[in-house]
């Protein structure tokens, strides 16, 4: 337990590091309203977590690594590569109806959230 929870917590760091570093590095070289450095960050991050999961454990590939790349580095680059990484497996499972009630239960009450969370720092200014 204690090991896993040393690895994820690397990984999320050198994710988090580099989601930092995409977002400064985006926002100096391209001037757009359209949040293209989360935009990317969660495409390459989707990349990512798609090809170290569909590879066959064993080899350069152990448990510990995907552990570290996936939950870890994904984990802390984007939050959004483990949503999608989920509903593939939902989906890969024969289970679509439990696949489409997560994606949309999780962007429509997600909204909410922060809604609500905005909200709520006004609140207590």
């Amino acid at each position: 337990m204690l090991k896993g929870f040393l690895l994820v917590g690397i990984g999320s760091f050198l994710g988090g590091g580099l989601r930092f570093l995409v977002s400064r590095m985006t926002a100096e070289w391209v001037a757009t309203p359209f949040p293209l450095a989360t935009f990317a960050v969660n495409i390459i991050g989707c990349l990512v977590i798609g090809f170290v999961s569909g590879l066959p454990l064993g080899g350069w590939l152990s448990a510990d690594t995907r552990l570290i790349l996936t939950t870890g580095f994904c984990g802390g680059f984007t939050t959004f590569s483990t949503f999608m990484n989920e509903n593939t497996s939902l989906m890969k499972n024969g289970d679509f109806t439990m696949a489409a009630h997560y994606m949309f239960a999780s962007i429509a009450i997600g909204f909410v959230a922060v809604v609500a969370g905005h909200q709520l720092a006004k609140i207590c200014q």
